[in-house]
């Protein structure tokens, strides 16, 4: 499946899941993601979907620092409605890789491996997403601000004339180049960079 090569380069996460192991998805319960696994589920690759795939890498490079992340073992919260901005989207990343879900997950098997109401919407709290590590109830607070990553100016103007059907063909090319450049900066130049990802414990 052809995608631009810089999303092999973005680091990949290893997660023990418990349930995984148990039901013999795999034999050590290890799941292994990377940006392309978001990129599929999201169905495009984005800023958005960029920032919550490394988003999720922070909080639980933070919360786990000498251990593997339990998937299943981890609370998300976000202080938005599920459909205010972009939080869906996000959410929807961050499931994937901590096995958060609303009501709408898994029940669990004999009162184990239950991921139901490990996600929530509309949390009065501060900030705008906070992950807790259940068996610690240790929590961080991780924030993208992507505006300190523009991008190329004739963005907005391709993507016009893409969105109108009268770009050349040239152009709809220029338009994905310049769009996927900014998704590359964000993860492989600006990661590490604390003001673009504010990881802050809670």
């Amino acid at each position: 499946m052809s995608h631009p090569d810089f999303f092999d380069e973005v680091p990949r996460i290893s997660l023990y899941d418990p349930l995984a192991e148990f039901l013999g998805a795999a034999d050590d319960g290890v799941l292994q993601y990377g940006y392309f696994d978001a990129v599929r589920l999201a169905g495009h690759s984005c800023p958005t979907v960029a920032s919550a795939y490394w988003s999720t890498c922070k909080a639980l490079a933070f919360l786990y620092p000498d251990s593997m992340p339990v998937r299943g073992d981890i609370r998300v919260e976000f202080s938005q409605d599920s459909t205010s901005g972009v939080t869906g989207v996000i959410a929807n990343v961050v499931s994937m890789l901590t096995g958060a879900t609303p009501e709408t997950g898994f029940k669990g098997l004999a009162g184990r491996f239950d991921r139901r109401r490990l996600l929530s919407f509309a949390v009065d709290m501060p900030g705008e997403m906070r992950f807790t590590r259940l068996d610690t109830n240790q929590s961080v607070q991780v924030a993208a601000n992507l505006q300190h990553v523009p991008g190329s100016p004739r963005v907005s103007e391709l993507m016009a004339s893409c969105l109108t059907n009268t770009a050349t063909p040239g152009e709809v090319a220029e338009f994905r180049r310049l769009w996927q450049e900014r998704v590359r900066r964000i993860l492989l130049e600006y990661g590490n960079d604390p003001k673009v990802f504010v990881v802050t414990p809670a």
